[in-house]
């Protein structure tokens, strides 16, 4: 087994993801395994309100009517395994689709399903016992929309074991697709920690799509062809380590840089990344440019996991509208703003007229003028701005005269007010996402196959030790006695990218020459960039060094007013900060500063 190479395609990053990627990697000839990511806190809540409407919903339909149709022959006749958790809320609804679409076609595949992460019955026992929100501290509610845990790869593992041609989940780690497959193949077992570290850091390389091949990489001239942009096949070897590729003839890159980018993309804190199957170390990873077409990717290690589960759950909060305008000419911003704020305080009191409550969270933003940058913008005089007004409120008959409100200000007040076409903005169902623990005990994982349901039994207790070995952080930077300083902007010294976890805001920073991170680590302190970020984040910031990879993963705490669907913010994933942060200037001896400048 010592040569083993399970090969393993990533065909979707998100719900909505290219209907381009299955055919792409299956058409490739280069994959045992095809893998789709369809999940997220958001997209949790978007399928609890789907469900809500119609029972037979809550799954990513995209997987069954776009993705499957178009593959499910040649799956078939290649004998390729599909593993997705596009069953969201409902993984059974999913896999009806399923075997609907196959029936349809002449097939007949064996769909399994993984189920026991729907943990809804276990709310009223959890709220007696005091369970609170793992990152607020609230009490739980008394109705909830969904509450799913975040199972492991090992139910998927035993679903293959099974004789599945494709699993479907429900909520999983993003990884545990790609993770499943390989201790399938590879016989792994729950304490061969590093190798389950190594896979599961695969899984997380390509769980997005395209990020691992170019895409949101910050040297994004350097990345051709993006109508055609290959997506990511992994080679994995029995020890854990891979190598990433894509398609032969696609566009895309594939790059170290970029692979290390993925690789502190929403990972928090690098020494402890928290898994149901193993608590990963990404500190110590190596990444290596083995040729113009593939990265290898070796060094990850593992330590026992956890008792628990992280559950993501979602609540009804009331309704939320947002509207919008175009305000164009001399001191666009200025006019901009007193249109926001005109339209809250003439509804405001016409709800009092009536007896309505007040808004329950109201926030005016204005794009145009890099009000992202806070203090840090640059082009405030835009001539050209857009002013967004988000509000929530308990009654959606509110928010329905909020949205009538707007359109008057088109002739009443800012000349040059414009609106893009589309009709007059709608209340919707605020959703609220919600996190907590719970005992892995109290959540048993099973398959159904066929008629056949196969318990998973949970391994993870008595495995070993969980504490995080100490890392010493990079050599002090001296600083030249007799050479002049100047600023230059950080993307000049680095490379990063930014991602979220609820209100988390994290930005991997990585240097583009180990030698500078000493300087970068001496600059980007965490008072440095909270203070840059002032204007967004409301908690600390925290920072952890990755010796292997010359990189720093910066966790901005309470950055994101909420996160997900819960915040109203126009970026409420933080994924523009690192592009922010980039611009930032960097006081750096004049002879760097000339070197980087060539």
């Amino acid at each position: 087994m010592a040569d083993k190479v399970v090969k393993i395609g990533g065909a979707s990053g998100f719900w909505g993801d290219s209907m381009v990627g299955a055919p792409q990697l299956v058409d490739s000839g280069n994959i045992d395994y095809l893998v789709f990511d369809y999940l997220a806190e958001t997209t949790m809540a978007i399928m609890a309100a789907m469900r809500a409407k119609k029972p037979e919903m809550g799954y990513a339909t995209d997987f069954v009517e776009v993705a499957m149709r178009q593959v499910l022959p040649k799956i078939m006749q290649n004998g390729i395994k599909v593993i997705s958790n596009a069953g969201g809320i409902n993984p059974q609804g999913c896999a009806n689709a399923l075997q609907a679409l196959a029936k349809s076609m002449g097939l007949s595949p064996r769909i399994a399903v993984v189920e026991g992460d729907d943990v809804t019955s276990l709310m009223a026992t959890l709220r007696k016992e005091g369970v609170r929100d793992m990152f607020t501290e609230e009490a739980l509610p008394s109705q909830v929309l969904s509450a799913n845990a975040y199972l492991g790869a090992f139910p998927v593992a035993r679903a293959l074991e099974e004789g599945a041609d494709i699993v479907i989940t429900g909520r999983g780690v993003d990884s545990a697709v790609t993770l499943g497959a390989l201790i399938h193949e590879f016989g792994w077992i729950s304490k061969d920690f590093d190798r389950l570290a190594g896979g599961s850091l695969a899984g997380h390389i390509i769980e997005c799509g395209c990020q691992a091949t170019g895409g949101l990489f910050t040297d994004w001239k350097r990345v051709p062809d993006w109508a055609h942009i290959g997506y990511p096949i992994i080679e994995c070897a029995e020890d854990g380590s891979f190598e990433l590729t894509k398609a032969i003839g696609t566009g895309g890159l594939i790059d170290r840089a970029c692979v290390i980018e993925q690789m502190l993309y929403e990972i928090g804190d690098p020494g402890a990344y928290l898994l149901p199957d193993v608590s990963c170390d990404f500190r110590y990873v190596s990444v290596e440019q083995v040729s113009r077409e593939r990265v290898r990717v070796s060094g990850a290690q593992g330590r026992a996991p956890s008792d628990t589960y992280k559950v993501s759950a979602t609540q009804r909060d009331g309704y939320r509208c947002a509207g919008m305008m175009v305000i164009v000419g001399i001191d666009a911003r200025e006019k901009a703003h007193r249109t926001g704020t005109a339209i809250i305080e003439r509804t405001r009191e016409i709800f009092r007229r009536m007896g309505l409550a007040d808004y329950t969270h109201v926030q005016i933003e204005l794009f145009g003028c890099e009000a992202l940058y806070g203090d840090n913008a640059n082009t405030r005089e835009s001539r050209e701005v857009m002013v967004r007004v988000v509000v929530d409120h308990s009654d959606r008959k509110a928010l329905e005269i909020f949205a009538r409100e707007i359109a008057p200000s088109g002739t009443s007040w800012s000349p040059g007010t414009t609106m893009p076409a589309g009709g007059r903005a709608s209340p919707t169902p605020l959703v609220k996402p919600f996190s907590f623990l719970v005992d892995k005990t109290k959540v048993p994982a099973r398959v159904q196959l066929e008629g056949t349901t196969y318990e998973v039994n949970d391994l993870s207790k008595g495995l070993g030790s969980q504490e995080i070995p100490l890392l010493v952080t990079p050599e002090i930077w001296a600083e030249p006695a007799d050479e002049s300083q100047v600023d230059v902007p950080l993307i000049r010294l680095a490379w990063a990218r930014s991602g979220d976890k609820g209100n988390i805001s994290n930005i991997g920073v990585i240097a583009r020459q180990p030698e500078w991170l000493p300087l970068l680590w001496s600059r980007l302190t965490p008072d440095v960039v909270k203070a840059y970020f002032a204007h967004m984040v409301e908690g600390d910031v925290e920072r952890f060094y990755l010796p292997g990879t010359a990189s720093m993963n910066l966790l901005m705490h309470d950055a994101l007013a909420g996160g997900g669907p819960a915040s109203a913010r126009f970026d409420p994933l933080g994924k523009g900060n690192a592009q922010i942060l980039l611009d930032m200037p960097i006081r750096v001896p004049a002879s760097l500063a000339a070197q980087v400048s060539q």
